[in-house]
């Protein structure tokens, strides 16, 4: 629990500046060890980076070729820790590699998915092998050129809900965490540090601010990170980051089946078609030097052509931009290692510590698949000025509504289907790839298809509104359509104005 000082300002071990994938990891692992932890972010938590992923728990296949193998083997490692930890959110997907002929030779990419199998500790998932693209059932999408191909084992995640789980357990924890919360000063002291934090609202701070204190911070502030570092002005950091726009685009159903597609383009970029959301498909990524503010990144008329025209190289209909019925765009915020181009850039992550007074950590770089070793690292950094004396945690220790068997997704789907016998099928299914064992606890009041309170469109009812609200920092119309759930990819026109509404309502209600 926080402590506050003789003038009744709050006081805690820790202040983390970020409420992306890092900073909630961190946050978590320090709650965790008996840490008082306070977590602020000037939006919502998954804002920007962590929202605007390719969405994979992935080893990272291309990677190899940069001979980048730690980072391999470290994402690899932690592929299947977490789809044990949360398996709701978390799944196995089969890839298939089409060979393309003019890129590289077959026994070049065997010998590479040899490596990616043998490379980490791989136990649920199965290993890569050939296949025959005129046999197999994704060859059918693909031109008449492309006959041999290989199949390989990564997996996905609902980014934004990694984040947003992540807070919940540090909160569980004893973990404060306060979203629409910009950090806008960082004094060094001899022991304690004094952080201004400053509410926001609407993108705009709002005048009103609170002065904490803390033995330490990490700044986890991702695109923001030198933007944070430069509030204290003793910062030492050498280190910088190199701003990366990755844009994706969702089109209509390409392919009726649920294997993923890895796709080479002839500028040594890779591409990904994956099915989303049952009804879609999402390709991407783009890698594109940014230097404009990373909260206005958006998605260019060229990265869409660009993705529609590498895409249709490959699939036997060609996709169009016209076609395209959604897209984000979001900053990597890359360790600068000075890499001639974007992507050949490191995903791998750098810790700074100053150690100079009270001690600041600032991460550089990362990706999903690493945050949790990421943050283990943080908090070992951390662990001889706070005298922290609990080791690591994380390892086998479930997300909320995590808690149930790796390899049984379906039973979990068929002990809800028994209990809630009255609520739809698909109704159900979605409840638990987003929520697991937590949907009862949103269902726990519900007794029939009506107590779902008002239907707002789709598979979205009040009684997630109304959680999302209470349990999981929801605030707005957007942080429910595009980050707590994927809503609005089709739908926000419609649906927003209803939530406008009902979130009105709920400030009404706290007014009165």
């Amino acid at each position: 629990m926080d402590k506050a000082n003789s003038t009744g300002q709050r006081q805690f071990d820790l202040v983390v500046i970020g409420g992306g994938v890092n900073g909630a990891g961190i946050a978590r692992d320090a709650a965790g060890r008996g840490l008082s932890v306070l977590l602020c972010e000037q939006d919502d938590l998954a804002n920007h980076t962590s929202s605007s992923s390719t969405k994979l728990i992935h080893g990272g296949l291309r990677y190899l070729e940069h001979y980048d193998f730690k980072l391999v083997r470290h994402s690899l490692e932690e592929r299947e820790v977490l789809l044990e930890s949360a398996p709701h959110i978390i799944w196995p997907l089969r890839f298939v590699l089409p060979h393309h002929r003019a890129l590289r030779p077959r026994w070049l990419i065997r010998l590479g998915l040899f490596i990616y199998d043998h490379l980490g500790k791989r136990k649920l998932l199965p290993a890569s092998h050939s296949i025959n693209l005129r046999e197999h059932v994704a060859g059918a999408a693909l031109k008449e050129q492309f006959i041999h191909g290989f199949e390989y084992s990564d997996c996905w995640v609902q980014d934004s809900r990694l984040v947003v789980l992540n807070a919940v357990s540090a909160q569980e924890r004893g973990a404060n965490i306060l979203t629409r919360t910009r950090c806008t000063g960082l004094e060094r002291g001899t022991d304690w540090w004094r952080i201004h934090l400053t509410a926001m609202k609407n993108g705009r701070e709002t005048g009103d601010v609170e002065q904490v204190f803390a033995r330490s911070v990490v700044n986890a502030a991702g695109p923001w990170v030198e933007e944070v570092a430069g509030l204290d002005v003793n910062s030492q950091s050498a280190h910088g980051v190199r701003l990366v726009k990755g844009s994706h685009v969702v089109v209509p159903k390409l392919f009726d089946h649920q294997y993923v597609y890895f796709f080479q383009n002839a500028d040594d970029r890779i591409m990904f078609a994956i099915p989303y959301e049952d009804k879609y498909t999402l390709l991407g990524t783009t890698d594109v030097e940014e230097t404009g503010p990373p909260e206005k990144v958006s998605i260019s008329e060229e990265e869409i052509a660009y993705i529609c025209e590498n895409a249709s190289q490959y699939f036997d209909l060609p996709v169009k931009p016209d076609t395209v019925i959604h897209s984000y765009a979001g900053v990597r915020p890359l360790f600068d290692d000075a890499a001639d181009n974007a992507s050949k850039a490191t995903r791998d992550y750098v810790l700074h510590l100053n150690a100079d007074g009270p001690p600041i950590v600032s991460v550089y770089g990362g990706k999903l698949t690493t945050y949790r070793k990421l943050a283990e690292e943080v908090i070992d950094l951390l662990a001889q000025p706070l005298k922290i004396s609990q080791g690591r945690w994380t390892q086998d220790s479930p997300l909320p509504g995590g808690d149930f068997p790796a390899t049984d997704f379906d039973g979990l789907v068929a002990r809800l289907l028994a209990q809630y016998s009255w609520c739809p099928e698909e109704l159900i299914h979605y409840y638990a790839r987003n929520y697991g064992t937590l949907t009862d606890t949103i269902l726990a009041q519900a007794n029939r298809i009506e107590d779902l309170g008002a239907h707002f469109g789709d598979t979205l009812y009040e009684v997630e509104v109304a959680y999302l609200y209470h349990h999981e920092w929801a605030l707005s119309a957007d942080d429910i359509l595009f980050r707590r759930t994927k809503v609005g990819i089709e739908n926000e026109q419609k649906i927003k104005p209803l939530l406008d509404q009902w979130f009105l309502s709920q400030a009404e209600i706290l007014r009165h």
